[in-house]
């Protein structure tokens, strides 16, 4: 099982951080079967003021190209994600469209 550590920002005002806490506390089944049929095994998601770090653990078959090439394929997902956008920004570092951006890990004990 390997874990990767995400992180992506949401947009700085308190409205629509509750309101995106709100759909994390009622995530729409859909979306809970796409990442487990993805290969993700576990996913926490963490937030300190409008940053927030996600921990996802997966096994041997999970790869991101086919979790990509899975959500675009899945109207719902899309459906999700563009619901999502509205509360999300990207990091200062992100490419045009890129949300969700890939940790290095630099510690560990």
């Amino acid at each position: 099982m390997a874990r990767y550590c995400l992180a992506l920002d949401l947009k700085n005002d308190e409205k629509l951080i509750r309101e995106y806490e709100a759909y994390h506390r009622a995530v729409w089944p859909e979306i809970v079967d796409s990442i487990k049929d993805s290969g993700v095994e576990t996913m926490q998601i963490y937030r300190v003021h409008n940053r927030l770090v996600m921990i996802i653990e997966v096994g041997d078959s999970f790869s991101f190209i086919k979790k990509r090439e899975m959500d675009a394929k899945n109207p719902k997902v899309q459906e999700w994600e563009t619901l999502m956008w509205n509360y999300q920004q990207a990091l200062p570092k992100a490419n045009p469209g890129e949300k969700w951006l890939l940790m290095d890990k630099i510690f560990e004990l």
